[in-house]
């Protein structure tokens, strides 16, 4: 097949950008012509073997990194259905979360309950070393995700070293859907939510931990979205509903100028509340401490926030591939751009870098977290 032919969609995705100039003018585009003439230039001129699907994937990221813009990003065909199964959190796999060694094999850190892996007897503290006969020192670690995961239903056979006992087992792969928020009742009838993502089931997630708490007896709240990367608007929209009375919560204008706001209802939730945030709270999870801190209804403790201002789309393209670009700008309530900005915490709570990863992988127990400490500090 010619390089020409394969790199037709990134002609039809230029072309469908510059319609209306295609249209008043008959023509040739320039851009389309500097593409097309460079593949038949590498297709009748060029001596050695090369990659297609490679060239094609690195001219398709280039247009999109020329953008200038962090946030939009190009997805190749081979990785589109995991970004797919990260959105809803949810993948086909066994229910294992795994960390690699320096001899190149992988530490089972996390089995979930009631997963296919604890079915089958695998253990925190497992090393895993074969997968259908193949020793993973010599795969990446995603070369080992794409053979253990696969269609539901199917099996796989894993061998794994437990001390120095060998264990041959095989398991069956399943969709496993991930936890995005959970609730924990800490000390001063304090109630902690932590929140993952605002991708799927995030609300419904939440607002379950927020009225289990309560129910315990919570008379304060601490939502933690730090390490948050945000995800659906929609989502995040619904928990501030619950959260916060009448007024707008989220203001947005696409690239045709569509301007919507989203509004909430009187009903709301009045306790004392506070939000941790640090340099990894973004997008949704900045825009959902943003409309606390701005309607006084929670203190932000922390560090300051990354600053993400636009919203993207996901597009996909012929050959399986696909493109996130940036389509919009949103603001908080108020109408304030958090884009290069971000927010300031109420209560500012550095935290050096060691500890700042141990608190990702949940190593840190909240009576030794000076985030949490600080946000219930600030709620006596």
């Amino acid at each position: 097949m010619k390089l020409r032919n394969i790199l037709s969609y990134i002609a039809v995705a230029v072309a469908a950008s510059f319609l209306t100039l295609f249209f008043m003018a008959p023509r040739e585009d320039s851009r389309l012509s500097k593409l097309e003439a460079l593949a038949t230039l590498i297709d009748e001129k060029f001596v050695e073997d090369y990659d297609e699907t490679a060239m094609v994937d690195a001219a398709a990221a280039a247009m999109i990194d020329s953008l200038g813009n962090r946030w939009s990003y190009y997805i190749p065909a081979g990785e589109y259905q995991s970004y797919l199964e990260q959105m809803k959190n949810a993948y086909v796999g066994i229910g294992v979360t795994i960390v690699t060694r320096e001899d190149g094999y992988i530490d089972i850190q996390k089995v979930e309950p009631g997963s296919p892996a604890q079915e089958a007897g695998i253990q925190p503290g497992d090393v895993l070393v074969a997968v259908e006969g193949t020793d993973v020192s010599a795969l990446t670690v995603e070369e080992i995700k794409s053979r253990v995961r696969g269609t539901a239903g199917t099996w796989v056979k894993l061998q794994l070293r437990r001390g120095e006992e060998l264990l041959d087992l095989s398991v069956e792969r399943r969709e496993i859907q991930t936890i995005v928020a959970t609730g924990t009742m800490l000390e001063n009838q304090v109630g902690l939510v932590q929140i993952v993502n605002f991708d799927s089931r995030c609300k419904s997630e939440t607002l379950a931990a927020v009225e289990s708490l309560l129910a315990q007896g919570a008379q304060a709240l601490i939502f933690d979205v730090r390490y948050n990367p945000g995800g659906y608007k929609d989502e995040m929209v619904g928990i501030l509903d619950y959260l916060l009375p009448e007024g707008p919560l989220f203001r947005s204008v696409d690239y045709a100028g569509k301007e919507e706001v989203d509004l909430s209802d009187e009903k709301h939730l009045d306790i004392p509340m506070a939000v941790l945030v640090n340099r990894d709270s973004y997008s949704a999870a900045e825009l959902f401490a943003a409309a606390l801190q701005e309607y006084e209804a929670a203190i932000v403790v922390g560090e300051h926030t990354t600053g993400k201002g636009h919203f993207q789309y996901t597009f996909s393209l012929s050959d399986g591939s696909a493109a996130v670009l940036s389509v919009g700008r949103y603001s908080t309530p108020k109408g304030v751009n958090l884009d290069g900005v971000g927010i300031a915490p109420d209560v500012e709570v550095p935290v050096e870098e060691e500890l700042y990863y141990k608190i990702y992988g949940g190593y840190v127990l909240p009576q030794d977290d000076p985030q949490i400490q600080a946000a219930l500090e600030a709620l006596k």
